[in-house]
């Protein structure tokens, strides 16, 4: 069954018509569009798999007493790990009255599903994956074990689809200037992040725990200085092990907000979004008689920025070594899958870059392997030529031979489709 909720799900900046600039901007696509019909085509997802579960009686999920109300059932009906949570204390969300720097909004994460949660709120608000359709919305009670509230219109895309998500529904990360409050200054200076966003630029109004030597960064800091964003890197808080002290952490399952995993999450929501866009201009192009063209210029530009993002092209360098202070570094990385020497796309290296083989793990996504066939294909043609090296153009000269055998190797044993 499908529901609808005047609250928008995960707004991880501010809501109304966006004043952000996104690091590449691209035209909407239609979601009434007849070969997408985003808010009408039935949904298979984690959380529609659990509202439909729940309603059906198949396990409602257990309210622990205490201060974190459903969270930790939800987290683990869901597959989340608590050790991939962030905080984030600006008020860039729908929950922008309870949060503040005293009372951060903790974000949980995995490859398909994200739940963001504010002590003391009566909702909480979680994205999750339909493998074709995208993300989707959904909210649900923080305090009793109902059933969730799928929020899946037109209203969440008004700041949930446009510049800041690739022109598709989806979710992003943003950097903001913060006051005391919490509260943006200045709209204007605030910048979507991801892999390729400089340190010195990102982070604003998050909270940070990591051992990241003396790279300088906006998190853990607020100014009184609308136009002075570089007063976030000399204030900010460097090299936190914990948040305790900064505000009451008892009400979130951990003190800390992982550096490692919020890198990875910026670089996961971008890379969510350019999957949509591929998967939606794939469709809406084979609707139009355009599938098999071999000169969509539409098509195959979205593929060519899909393939170089996908290929962490444009990556910001580390200057320092990075370290995580939770467990999420390792755990993320055992997930696989792993080839017959025990390497994985989810190896990091947190040295020079972010990962150690630098393609992203999402190729292993559901939403990649419900690509259109002749879009999937175009894309494995396009990594090959990168890989073999027949494709030398600038974008891929940070991946040395080595590891791009390496790589090869590594999809040969745990992605078949790529090899046949």
């Amino acid at each position: 069954m499908r529901h609808r909720s005047v609250a928008c799900a995960l707004m991880l900046l501010a809501l109304g018509a966006p004043a952000f600039v996104a690091q590449d901007y691209k035209a909407n696509l239609r979601p009434d569009d007849p070969a997408i019909q985003y808010t009408r085509a039935p949904l298979d997802d984690a959380a529609a798999r659990l509202a439909h579960d729940i309603e059906h009686g198949a396990g409602a999920l257990d309210v622990r007493s205490g201060p974190l109300g459903v969270l930790p059932a939800l987290l683990a009906r869901l597959g989340v790990n608590v050790d991939s949570q962030m905080l984030v204390f600006s008020k860039t969300s729908i929950q922008a009255p309870r949060v503040s720097p005293d009372k951060p909004r903790a974000i949980y994460f995995s490859d398909d599903v994200t739940v963001a949660y504010v002590p003391g709120s009566p909702t909480m608000e979680i994205t999750a994956t339909d493998p074709v359709q995208g993300t989707v919305f959904y909210t649900m009670p923080a305090a009793a074990g109902g059933k969730p509230m799928l929020a899946h219109g037109d209203t969440c895309l008004r700041c949930h689809q446009g510049p800041n998500t690739a022109g598709v529904p989806g979710i992003y990360v943003g950097s903001v200037v913060p006051g005391p409050s919490g509260a943006p200054l200045h709209d204007a200076s605030a910048i979507i992040t991801d892999h390729r966003t400089p340190f010195r630029e990102r982070w604003g109004g998050w909270y940070v725990t990591a051992r990241r030597g003396e790279q300088l960064d906006r998190a853990n800091a607020t100014t009184l200085d609308a136009e002075d964003a570089e007063s976030l890197v000399r204030e900010s808080r460097q090299n936190l092990a914990t948040l305790a002290g900064l505000f009451d952490s008892a009400p979130y399952p951990a003190a800390t907000s992982d550096i490692v995993a919020l890198m990875t999450f910026e670089h996961q929501t971008q890379m969510m979004n350019l999957l949509t866009r591929v998967g939606w201009e794939a469709r809406i192009a084979a609707r139009e008689g355009r599938a098999d063209a071999h000169a969509d210029s539409a098509l195959d530009a979205d593929i060519d920025d899909l393939v170089a993002y996908m290929f962490f092209s444009g990556e910001a360098p580390l200057k320092d070594p990075v370290e995580g202070v939770s467990s999420f570094a390792r755990t993320f990385s055992g997930r696989g899958p792993h080839d017959r020497q025990g390497r994985s796309l989810r190896d990091f290296d947190l040295r020079t870059r972010l990962f150690r083989y630098p393609l992203s793990y999402m190729i292993y996504s559901a939403a990649f392997d419900a690509l259109p066939d002749a879009a999937r294909h175009r894309i494995y043609k396009r990594l090959h030529d990168v890989l073999s090296g027949a494709d030398r153009t600038p974008a891929y000269t940070h991946i040395d031979s080595e590891t791009r055998r390496a790589i090869l190797e590594i999809l040969s044993d745990t992605k078949p489709d790529f090899v046949k």
